[in-house]
């Protein structure tokens, strides 16, 4: 029995250890057609991120924690915890970005599929990988995880808010570890993920925001 169980342990590392090289040998469109047909299966999860954002004239940077839920289609929330509370929520509609400490909150709409142009409503099933972007493999940036791939993405049609896209991700799961954007005037938005769990069945009422009493509201277009 104990030789059994052995056996199996042996031929799971190795199905997991040939499935990782076959993923390592993908070609950018490939992976991204993978990544694609994966993220098409995961119907919500949740994860613990980091952000860190470098930018300015200065170049100063400024590092940010939370945790992020997401559940198809287009529903988010962003809860950053630290050093300042912010939340984000996008209930598949309207997207609201409620800054406490300004009392103030900015309602916009989910933009259409095609029109997807904040790089985070990606994660949330707006978008495709393969029809919206021209991909290339990258070296993997300094703080990412090792034995990650780095997938960068340039979008087809300009957009306003990036001009790059980049994946950091699991050649054995295929999980996006990381997320970095590079936007117009040089600024670097990097995200990483860990404790992530997929399918996890996330009710729609955690996606749900209620207008704070005492707050400016401000409605603006389908940017976010």
């Amino acid at each position: 029995m104990l030789l059994l169980r052995r056996a199996a342990a042996v031929a799971l590392t190795c199905a997991a250890l040939a499935v990782q090289t076959r993923a390592a040998d993908l070609s950018p469109t490939e992976l991204a057609a993978a990544l694609q047909k994966k993220y098409d299966s995961v119907k919500d999860f949740s994860a613990d991120f980091t952000h860190v954002y470098q930018g300015g004239v200065l170049r100063k940077q400024l590092t940010e924690r939370g945790r992020v839920l997401i559940k198809k289609p287009g529903k988010m929330r962003w809860e950053y915890t630290s050093p300042e509370e912010k939340l984000f929520v996008s209930d598949g509609v309207k997207i609201y970005s409620y800054l406490p400490q300004d009392k103030q909150v900015i309602v916009s709409s989910v933009p259409p599929d095609d029109q997807a142009s904040t790089p985070t409503l990606f994660l949330a099933g707006k978008g495709n990988l393969t029809r919206d972007f021209a991909a290339s493999i990258e070296p993997l940036p300094a703080g990412m995880p090792p034995g990650m791939r780095a997938l960068k993405l340039v979008p087809r049609t300009p957009q306003r808010d990036y001009e790059s896209l980049m994946l950091i991700v699991d050649p054995a799961s295929y999980q996006i570890r990381g997320l970095i954007t590079v936007d117009g005037q040089g600024g670097k938005s990097s995200f990483s993920f860990s404790n992530l769990k997929e399918n996890v069945g996330l009710p729609d009422a955690t996606f749900a925001f209620k207008i704070p009493r005492g707050v400016d509201v401000v409605s603006t277009g389908s940017r976010p």
